[in-house]
């Protein structure tokens, strides 16, 4: 539709390569002169903003691919390395993982409009099926990498997900065993679905090319329905189109940034900051939020093969819209019941939503069954006998005539909650540490909220209860020495941390002669680990190893409840982890309730899940001598080192939360200017 292009520079260097590649006639063509519908909403920006983003992740993934290392036994502790290591590596870490949420949002948003408006009838069948494509890439992808971090939900996932292909007759042993790499999930596993995460990305970039190629061919849809016929319905892309895309884009970056600078972990599960161990499995396995609908449809089934070619039709059958909706009327702005239906659709998915992340038990899978069959008939029952008995209202005779402005606001704050609910929702609904246990008290700590800050004192506090009493049978072995000197840390003198560290002593080697040496501990050491290996840990407690402490306090959560959970995006909570430690460390009880079976060998605590604990209570009053006259307490011994655990797992928290501020600030002036911009240059246009 963009048609042979005008653009003549008046440039020599720039004629003489137009003359011999007209690239700049083709960019002008598509991205300047091409003529717009006049009446797109804001719905429409997301088209860009899904560029912007599939942008933002190939940038980031291809630096962060730079220091990680796809190795079983590595890519834990490289993601974290990245994350406290390299300068802005927390920041790379979350623009990517949180990257991955909003591109979902963005695309299920972009999808969601198609269907309303209609965007895949004719002659807009191949772009649709091109969007479904880049949809399934997408999704493919995003698998590949939630597996990268190796963390226990990580190892789980993949393993339940590709283990689904086995279901398939004759081949399907053979295919899982071909992404394996092996007769399990491991490092050839690792290896394989990082070099696909690294390769997809470019492939979902061609395909993009040819979207939007299409798109140029065929026209832009608009929410009327109706094709352009003069030159009033249209306005060319920019400066129009250009500058209201940016201001959407501006609000969406915004949203984004929330998300990075202040609830990072909010879309993510703690499991994944626990080592992937193919012993313990998770009490619960949950994909991420983006996959739930789906999820929830391949375990409403009973029979495995079923379940997954259920799974996959769910998203084919998208594919085939276009023959299956036969109205003649695009938008469903004027079809009354295909929009009520619509929004229907949209509950469907929405409820789906929330049952994939619930356990597979009882009244959820008669649920999942009955919207498992509601999702599948809409496709397939409703949208074909709609388009043959409804009666539509009359459609604008041209875009011009189109009444532009208050029909979208309802559909638009709709669409908005719908979107929320479904982040909420799954956010909330996973339990980490919660079981049958209580809800662990909420304190106030001196590191929430948005200009929160580590006290100093609290974290040197904090750090003697960890050296005198948990360190013991707990390692940290992702804390430096020298990362006690940080600034957003307990703010140690280099002097003060050098010294610390020579209190220990360090198998290092081998010297000159060939043999192994004990030295003085430097600054640039980790803290020791209390056991030479796990087997020596479990063997000295009854059976269960101490876990590493390092990344305690975001590996640990509980739930919230509704609506609580809403209020955390807003209130950016994300103290769960303190909480619950501090909790644990002051719920041990010396007789367990009445009808309470406490196994052998094991303590009751009333918050630990199950309640029977092996860990002793390690804490009790006066035990742990305080410099600064703070009370020698239980609880202020639990407070203090549940702090100093936070900073471990967050070490770059205080920076985060200041160039946080900075980053909101510049995006909010930078939207108001370019709303007020994007006025003037409608005034016209209206």
């Amino acid at each position: 539709m963009s048609g042979p292009s005008t653009f003549q520079p008046q440039n020599p260097v720039l004629k003489w390569i137009e003359r011999r590649l007209p690239i700049f006639g083709l960019v002008h063509s598509s991205f300047v002169a091409y003529p717009t519908p006049r009446n797109l909403n804001y719905w429409w920006t997301f088209g860009g903003i899904l560029s912007f983003m599939l942008g933002v992740q190939i940038i980031t993934g291809i630096i962060l691919a730079m220091h990680y290392t796809p190795h079983a036994d590595l890519a834990f502790n490289s993601v974290e390395a990245i994350v406290r290591d390299v300068d802005y590596g927390w920041l790379l870490r979350y623009l990517h993982s949180n990257g991955a949420s909003m591109f979902f949002i963005a695309v299920y948003i972009h999808m969601l409009r198609g269907l309303y408006y209609g965007s895949y009838k004719e002659p807009r069948e191949v772009l649709w099926i091109l969007g479904v494509i880049i949809y399934l890439l997408m999704m493919a992808t995003g698998f590949m990498g939630y597996v990268l971090p190796w963390g226990q939900m990580s190892f789980w996932g993949a393993t339940v997900i590709t283990n689904l292909f086995s279901a398939i007759p004759y081949f399907g042993e053979s295919i899982v065993t071909l992404l394996w790499g092996g007769y399990s999930v491991g490092n050839p596993t690792l290896n394989r679905f990082f070099s696909l995460h690294y390769l997809l990305p470019f492939v979902i970039a061609g395909v993009v090319v040819l979207h939007v190629w299409a798109l140029h061919v065929a026209g832009q849809n608009n929410p009327a329905g109706v094709e352009p016929k003069t030159a009033k319905d249209t306005v060319p892309f920019t400066p129009y189109a250009t500058i209201k895309d940016a201001f959407g884009l501006s609000c969406f970056i915004l949203f984004y940034c929330w998300f990075i600078f202040y609830i990072p972990n909010y879309l993510g599960d703690p499991d994944n900051y626990i080592p992937a161990n193919p012993g313990v499995t998770p009490a619960h396995i949950v994909p991420e939020w983006y996959y739930l609908p789906f999820y929830a449809i391949l375990r409403s089934i009973p029979n495995k093969l079923l379940g997954v070619v259920a799974m996959f039709s769910a998203i084919l059958v998208l594919a085939f819209l276009p023959w299956l909706d036969s109205a003649k009327t695009r938008s469903m702005r004027y079809r009354p019941l295909a929009k009520q239906f619509f929004w229907i659709f949209v509950g469907v998915c929405l409820g789906l939503g929330y049952l994939g992340a619930q356990p597979p038990e009882g009244i959820y899978v008669i649920a999942g069954r009955i919207l498992t069959a509601c999702y599948f008939a809409y496709f397939l029952i409703v949208l074909p006998v709609l388009s043959r008995i409804e009666k539509p209202r009359p459609v604008p005779n041209s875009i011009a005539d189109d009444v532009l402005g208050k029909k979208g606001v309802v559909a638009s704050l709709a669409a908005i909650f719908a979107v929320a609910a479904l982040l909420v929702w799954d956010s909330g609904s996973r339990a980490q540490a919660a079981g049958h246990s209580p809800t662990p008290p909420s304190l106030s700590w001196s590191f929430a909220g948005p200009f929160g800050k580590f006290d100093q004192a609290q974290l040197q506090r904090g750090y003697k209860v960890y050296k005198e009493v948990c360190s013991a049978c707990h390692s940290m072995n992702l804390v430096h020495y020298r990362n006690l000197t940080d600034p957003g840390g307990p703010g140690f003198s280099v002097a003060q941390a050098a010294a610390l560290a020579a209190e220990i002593q360090v198998k290092d080697g081998p010297n000159d002669a060939g043999d192994m040496f004990e030295r003085p501990g430097r600054i640039a050491d980790r803290f020791p680990s209390p056991f030479p290996n796990e087997n020596a840990a479990r063997t000295a407690n009854g059976g269960a190893a101490p876990p590493d402490l390092s990344l305690m306090a975001k590996a640990r959560g509980y739930e919230r409840g509704f609506p609580q959970f809403i209020f955390d995006a807003f209130t950016q909570f994300q103290e769960k982890g303190p909480n619950y430690i501090h909790a644990l460390l002051t719920g041990f009880e010396d007789t367990p309730p009445q009808g309470f079976a406490l196994p052998e060998g094991s303590f009751y605590n009333r918050y630990f899940p199950g309640h029977a604990i092996k860990m002793p209570n390690p804490l009790s009053d006066d035990q742990i001598t305080y410099d600064d006259g703070t009370p020698q307490k239980v609880d202020q011994y639990a407070t203090d080192v549940a702090a100093f655990l936070m900073w471990a797992a967050e070490p770059k928290l205080e920076e985060r939360k200041r160039i946080g501020f900075q980053v909101m600030i510049f995006m909010v002036v930078f939207a108001g200017l370019l709303y007020f911009t994007k006025r003037a240059v409608w005034a016209d246009a209206h």
